[in-house]
């Protein structure tokens, strides 16, 4: 799917149509509805810069008890 946004919003914003998408993906990683990997694809940004972005916005990375048992396992698995 494409969305295109208006050449005159952009320019009303003030922001880069990639400033946008930053904060479009900032706004659904915040909300639930995207993970890690999806906003930052969104984003255009490799993973570790889009942490870097939620980090200086003091947006918290969804990390819960699952995903440390699961991590703990694959450590596990890898000796």
């Amino acid at each position: 799917m494409i969305v295109e946004i208006p050449d005159q919003i952009i320019k009303q914003s003030g922001l880069s149509a990639e400033e946008i998408l930053l904060k479009i993906a900032l706004v659904l990683f915040q909300e639930e509805k995207l993970t890690l990997g999806q906003a930052s694809k969104l984003a255009g940004l490799h993973q570790f810069e889009f942490q870097k972005e939620l980090a200086a916005r003091k947006i918290p990375v969804h990390y819960g008890e699952e995903d440390y048992r699961r991590d703990l396992q694959i450590i596990g698995s890898i000796k």
